[in-house]
């Protein structure tokens, strides 16, 4: 269901984009601007993960790092049918992490040091697995093709002020073309959520069933809430057109499940996990939600590129330990 609903949200974002050319630009203007968008997109796409890692300053985790998290990525990447991807750690003691890459073959796992000291390590197992689901779906391409045509219906809105109200045949007349003007890129922006949330739905379920135990990934999202809610990611603030990628989002003021969220609310994708575990019957326990201590990482000296953060500034994987988990 989820990749139906996918693939009816990307089919509503080209109809919309070729219908406001269409109606305004007329198919030369309806061309020239997706080219542009298309090639600022392509760029994007074959660079959005050099860029996305250095706006966070992630830095690479190296194959003899202690901690033990190549280790569990690389037993997970197995589950998944999916090549090792390169692991990174962002200097922040917010809880979160993010999958980045063009496909399989190049990609990367980045996850914040508040992460690793924050949840234990099955938790961390659930994380990780629901990063590498988003890779195994291709989730990064989706969304920068789904970025092209927003992108494309912008550059063409923008244009229609210039051109579509002196066009013989916009029957759209000078307000139609303003209202539109402002409408398309606001649906085209709001498809693109949509598009972000479904994926965020499917990555859940599947990243569950890689890591074996959907408690863990349920567990590990209620407490990077928390985590999310109380500090603050100054990277994420300074770049939020980054939020969508984050397994919760960075920025303050967007748990809930509104309009203009690009994450569905926190409780609905824990709910859809207890589901599922039911379902595979994992008998995993959380602990209670009052019983968790309060979000307080400890201090992270961001390691220098030269060590490649093999040295024990890196936090150990997880504190606690689950006795039926497979990484004791």
């Amino acid at each position: 269901m989820g990749y139906v609903k996918t693939a009816m949200l990307m089919a509503a974002v080209t109809a919309l984009f070729l219908g406001l050319g269409y109606f305004l630009g007329g198919s030369t203007g309806m061309v020239i601007a997706f080219v542009i968008a298309a090639a600022m997109n392509i760029f994007s796409y074959w660079n959005s993960d050099k860029m996305v890692l250095r706006m966070h300053n992630a830095q690479p985790i190296g194959p003899r790092d202690p901690s033990g998290l190549n280790e569990m990525v690389a037993e997970l990447a197995r589950n998944a049918d999916l090549p090792m991807p390169a692991l990174y750690i962002i200097d922040t003691p917010q809880p979160n992490a993010f999958a980045t890459g063009r496909n399989p073959e190049n990609a990367a796992v980045a996850v914040s040091s508040g992460l690793m000291q924050v949840l234990s390590r099955e938790e961390l197992a659930g994380v990780i697995a629901h990063e590498l689901a988003h890779i195994k779906n291709r989730d990064i391409l989706i969304m920068t093709i789904t970025a092209t045509f927003a992108g494309a219906i912008s550059v063409l809105a923008n244009f229609a002020l210039f051109f579509g109200g002196n066009r013989e045949e916009n029957r759209l007349g000078i307000v139609g073309t303003l209202a539109m003007m402002f409408l398309a890129p606001l649906a085209a922006s709001l498809v693109q959520m949509a598009i972000s949330r479904t994926r965020e739905y499917a990555a859940d379920k599947q990243g569950a069933q890689i890591c074996g135990h959907p408690l863990w990934l349920a567990s590990a999202l209620e407490r990077i809430q928390q985590g999310a809610a109380q500090v603050d990611n100054i990277a994420a603030e300074r770049n939020p057109a980054t939020a969508h990628m984050f397994i919760i989002n960075p920025l303050h003021g967007g748990g809930r499940d509104k309009l203009f969220s690009t994450h569905p609310a926190t409780e609905n994708r824990v709910a859809a996990l207890r589901e599922l575990a039911a379902q595979m019957g994992d008998n995993g326990t959380m602990r209670p939600a009052a019983s968790r201590r309060t979000v307080h990482a400890q201090p992270f000296q961001t390691p220098s590129h030269d060590d490649d953060v093999s040295g024990s500034s890196l936090p150990k994987v997880g504190r606690h330990r689950d006795r039926n988990s497979p990484w004791n």
